[in-house]
């Protein structure tokens, strides 16, 4: 099961309690501090991150708010684009690729160590079999043997190095991979529970930076994947009760309604069609 291949976090701690699907994972641009979330609404349900550590550590203006269900939706929708299928074996191949350029990488060092040690030996045999009353000619021998060694522990240096970095896991193993490849059924199964919600997302996501663009009313996002990739994103700000408001080709239909009949017969009407209110309610 997915819940079973999700390795837990390592940064970002237990998943927060609440809606907010991205609690802890954002980042000001501006200031660099982590957001805070609170909750608005009659019901208290309606995320809002915001950068307010600045003002209460500091007495600094507020840097950046902004209301986060749209910016969930839309991290959402990213994060689940990844882990299609494509997207699941382009990853994989790319691991394949970049493991056979590492290797690659390695057998080049090696084939060079192997120049750079016959070097030294060579260096030292002339140096050995140089008569010692000759200091001239035993100067230039032996500076040309110490080049040698100091070649020798470049390349040396060189490979453990390499093989340091190649030592460095990949984000996730294959099979974890894979087991994410039905993660949109889990995702919007009614029995997936928000905190394996949570937990999937710190999988994947290694931080959120958002800043805000006032000449545009935008709310600019760079989502810091796992793996070291970044996804920009930019989305329009929503207005004050813009998210539940009733779509606007409904009130179009409405006003045309209204013209040539009742109350009753437009919910009618509507009811019959399908369209709800912008709650989700019926007329």
């Amino acid at each position: 099961m997915v819940r079973d291949n999700m390795p837990a976090s390592r940064h970002h701690g237990a998943p927060k309690r609440g809606d907010a699907l991205l609690a802890g994972l954002f980042r000001c641009k501006r200031c660099g501090r982590k957001l805070t979330v609170r909750y608005t609404g009659n019901n208290h349900n309606i995320p809002r991150y915001s950068c307010w550590r600045g003002l209460l550590d500091n007495g600094e203006p507020r840097c950046i708010a902004f209301g986060g269900l749209r910016v969930d939706d839309a991290i959402e929708e990213a994060l689940l684009g990844v882990v299609e299928p494509g997207a699941i074996a382009a990853a994989i191949e790319a691991e394949r690729n970049m493991a056979s350029q590492r290797d690659q990488v390695q057998d080049a060092l090696l084939r060079d160590l192997e120049a750079a040690r016959y070097a030294t030996e060579r260096a030292f045999r002339q140096y050995d079999a140089a008569d010692p009353e000759n200091r001239l000619v035993t100067s230039e021998l032996e500076a040309r043997w110490n080049k040698a060694l100091a070649r020798v522990g470049e390349i040396e240096a060189k490979i453990a190095k390499h093989r340091t970095a190649t030592l460095q896991p990949f984000p996730m193993s294959a099979s974890q991979v894979t087991a994410l490849a039905d993660l949109r059924t889990v995702w919007t199964a009614p029995t997936t529970d928000a905190k394996l919600k949570k937990r999937i997302v710190r999988t994947l996501i290694n931080e959120v930076a958002a800043d805000l663009d006032d000449g545009t009313s935008e709310i600019v996002l760079v989502i810091h994947w796992v793996g070291g990739v970044h996804t920009h994103l930019r989305l329009p700000k929503r207005r004050r009760g813009q998210r539940n408001a009733t779509p606007d080709d409904i009130v179009d239909a409405v006003r045309q309604l209204v013209l040539i009949a009742n109350d009753d017969v437009i919910a009618g009407v509507l009811n019959r069609n399908g369209p709800t209110t912008g709650n989700g309610n019926r007329w």
